[in-house]
């Protein structure tokens, strides 16, 4: 029988939901079907709950159903919503029990890098200041234990910008994010084929990005950077909302559109009392041999922004080959050239941050 969101549906109201004799579909758990041409099924869910055996019981129910029906290895999302007043109201939407040193439990700092507009560089910036920070803790005699959580689903550029390749492996129910640099790191890009396009709708990625923060052994880390994916949505909120920031970085380039998108995506985090630790402006100028500056793409963008949210401009990265040959090459420049205007810039970008960090402790 051909797989259709009609046959999935009536599979799906054959699934009780766990104490009652009603089924999801008529409880209108069921926030969305879909089915690709290649018979592969997606389900989202949406559930009010303190047990945290009701979403384990639904996905299992849930997996059998469409596993009967024929669907290969169906993707399923429940997001989880803790009612308010109940004992596990502090925990995370989504968080189930999980095996010993899982999870972001043992992160003292969690710090987003945001853009909100897309092609300023963002990743670029996050993979050489998680390098960056490695580097400071390890200079300063302290264990080096820094993260960094690829969550730009759809654009998972770090991987290859790092220098890490293949599966995580697994141990029971977690994940082992692979490490380069002295950087632990996870990223879609590490569990999906390189050309494989990622075709999801937010339950999808909410998620994804669930598992990353909750079902990937992390350990002990003193930073753990989220690259965050561009815009302002359900993903970037969520995370700001759930993952206990400890402040947020902002990334823009030099003209105009770049600092009113920058603006906005930074008002997202006042929303959410998250604090702006700064400000950091990417492709500043382009300097020759003779140190003479060319301002391709304006100048001052990124101190109005940090001028406007009442915080501090961290740095300017210039415009340098060394940068992009270093991101193709898997060999960040603060690796690769350590001694370099680029890398000087994110070496006091890293310094800096871990001093506002330190002080908030």
């Amino acid at each position: 029988m051909a797989l259709d969101k009609d046959s999935v549906q009536k599979a799906l109201a054959q699934v009780r939901y766990p104490g009652f004799s009603r089924d999801i579909v008529s409880f209108g758990l069921l926030k969305g079907i879909e089915v690709s041409p290649d018979g592969k099924v997606a389900v989202g869910l949406a559930v009010t709950t303190a047990d945290p055996e009701i979403p384990k019981k639904l996905y299992a129910d849930i997996e059998a159903a469409l596993t009967a029906l024929g669907a290969r290895q169906p993707e399923i999302a429940i997001t989880v919503t803790v009612p308010k007043g109940s004992p596990a109201a502090g925990a995370p939407a989504g968080s189930v029990k999980l095996p010993a040193n899982a999870g972001v439990g043992q992160v003292k700092h969690i710090v987003a890098v945001a853009s909100g507009k897309g092609g300023v560089g963002k990743s670029t910036f996050a993979v050489n200041l998680a390098c960056a920070l490695a580097r400071a803790l390890t200079e300063q005699g302290r264990p080096n234990r820094v993260g960094l959580m690829d969550c730009d689903i759809y654009g998972p550029s770090v991987p290859l910008m790092i220098g890490v390749s293949g599966r995580p492996q697994i141990d029971g129910d977690v994940l082992l994010p692979l490490e380069n640099f002295g950087v632990k790191v996870i990223s879609m890009g590490l569990l999906i084929d390189e050309n494989a396009p990622v075709i999801w709708r937010g339950p999808m990625i909410m998620k994804t990005i669930s598992q990353f923060a909750t079902n990937v052994r992390w350990g002990e880390l003193d930073v753990l950077l989220i690259d965050l994916p561009p815009g302002t949505g359900d993903a970037q909120l969520s995370i700001a909302q759930s993952m206990a920031l400890s402040g947020a970085v902002i990334v823009t380039t030099p003209q105009t559109a770049a600092v009113l998108v920058a603006l906005r995506g930074a008002a997202m985090f006042e929303k959410v009392s998250v604090p702006i630790l700064g400000v950091a402006e990417n492709m500043s100028f382009l300097e020759d041999a003779e140190g003479r500056r060319q301002y391709l793409f304006g100048q001052g963008g990124g101190l109005k922004v940090a001028t406007a949210l009442n915080t501090e401009l961290l740095g300017e990265v210039p415009l340098d080959q060394a940068v992009r040959q270093g991101g193709d090459h898997g060999i960040p420049v603060v690796i690769s050239h350590p001694e370099g205007n680029p890398a000087r810039v994110f070496k006091s970008v890293a310094l800096t941050v871990l001093r506002k960090l330190e002080t908030q402790a």
